[in-house]
Order: C-alpha cells, then structure tokens, then sequence
C-alpha cells in the first residue's frame, strides 16, 4: 500500500526551480533513503511534504488523501512527524518537557494525563533520555540531542517518520545506533522516509533509495542497483565508492 505519493512536485524559490517535476512513493512498513548532493533538493521536498513550503505545483497524497497545501501542523496530526538536520528543541525546557509539549499539542490521540506520561516515559527510556528527564535541552551533548529530536518526532505517534540527517557528524558507535533504532521503529509499525549523507548507513538499513539532483529524480530503486546506476555515480557516489 502505498502510504505517501507525490505527483510532479515542484518549488520554485523566485527564479531558481529547487524541484522539478518530482514523482516518488513511499509504501507501508519501508525504510526509504533519500539521498542526493548538497542542494539536490532534499530537505526541500521534507519541507514540502511536512507544509513548510507550499509547492509551486503537484499533488501530495498521504493515506490516499490530497494533502497538497495543508498547514504544517494539521499534516503532523494526520500521521506525518519530522526531525530537522539542526535540532530544534525548546532549549530552556527539560528533556521530560520538550517530549511532553508534543505529546499534547502534536496529536489528537490519546490525551488523557495517564497515557501521555506512560508514553513519555517509554520514550524516555527508549532513546536512554530516562536519566536525562530533568537536563535542560540546551545542555545535551550532540549525540542526545539527536535522540531528543527523534523522541519528540514520536512523541506525535506517526504512521510516517522524516528522518533528515540523524546521523550527521556522529561517530561510528553512535551511527550504529542510530541504524538500530530506525530499524526498530520500522519493527514497531512506523514507516521511514530518510535523509543521509553516510551511504554505508544508508545502503544498509535501505528498502530502497530515491536519488534527487539538481532538483529532479534520477534514480529509484533497490540499494544496490542504484549504487551502480551510472547517472548516480556520476552525479553523487563516485566510482571509488561502487568500487569499495
């Protein structure tokens, strides 16, 4: 079943076309990377599908449904949630608060007291925040910020989850498990659509990759048929890395 389609998505910002005619799918229970150059057009099309940015034109459907134009937080309360490539806590809130501002304002399910601390408290010990619930956000080392960013993003009880960039400037240890955890959340019923610039990871912990440049799609496919796509190579990856 298709969960998330989008049909000829573009962005113009002005003159410059950041998407382009941009056809893509994610299906029920997959782990979809999406990967591409600086300035492919990634995030962009994470903005568009979340409401950031209005498409310049195309259509956007989640569950079958056109949510082509709808406002950010109407789209996470249908089932969407996000993280962002820079965290955006609220720095002046504790860990416990950050994920307990989401768990009342990012959905319409289950906002009974009892039901949202069980749940913060289950997220808590699933990301290892439990023994940070009192830090301020602005105190966490990078690697928990991270995990805060993805707590939060759960905290709203996707059916679809937009990681961009998790794993940036982590180290090998943390990169593992980063991979685990979106792994598992797959196991947990929750669809992954990603953004990663570690390939290894990427390649990895893929169903299949989509490739944006320069603003439009030029591959879809398994991990490894896209890994030797020539276009791809030529446009991203490089041969010493087919080659490795």
């Amino acid at each position: 079943m298709k969960l998330l389609e989008g049909k000829e998505i573009t962005k113009h910002f002005g003159g410059l076309v950041a998407l382009q005619n941009v056809d893509f799918d994610v299906h029920e229970g997959e782990i979809v990377g999406l990967i591409g150059p600086n300035g492919a057009g990634k995030t962009t099309l994470f903005n568009v599908i979340t409401g950031t940015f209005p498409s310049t034109s195309g259509t956007i459907k989640f569950e079958e449904k056109n949510i082509t134009g709808l406002k950010p937080y109407k789209i996470c309360k249908l089932g969407i949630a996000r993280t962002f490539q820079i965290p955006k806590p609220f720095p002046n809130m504790s860990v416990y608060e950050n994920i307990l501002a989401v768990s009342i304002f990012g959905c319409d399910k289950d906002k009974g007291t009892s039901n949202v601390k069980w749940d913060i408290n289950q997220i808590l010990e699933k990301f290892g925040l439990a023994d940070k619930r009192e830090t301020q956000a602005s105190n966490l080392a990078v690697f928990e910020l991270r995990m805060l960013e993805i707590a939060r993003a759960l905290a709203t009880k996707p059916r679809l989850l937009l990681l961009d960039e998790v794993m940036a400037g982590l180290n090998p240890k943390e990169t593992a498990q980063i991979t685990d955890i979106t792994r598992g959340l797959r196991d947990d019923g929750i669809t992954i659509l990603m953004i990663e610039h570690n390939m290894r990871a990427t390649m990895g912990v893929s169903d299949r990759v989509i490739v944006l440049d320069q603003g439009m799609k030029i591959a879809d496919g398994n991990p490894e048929k896209v890994c030797k796509d020539p276009q791809v190579v030529e446009a991203y990856l490089g041969e010493a890395y087919v080659e490795d």
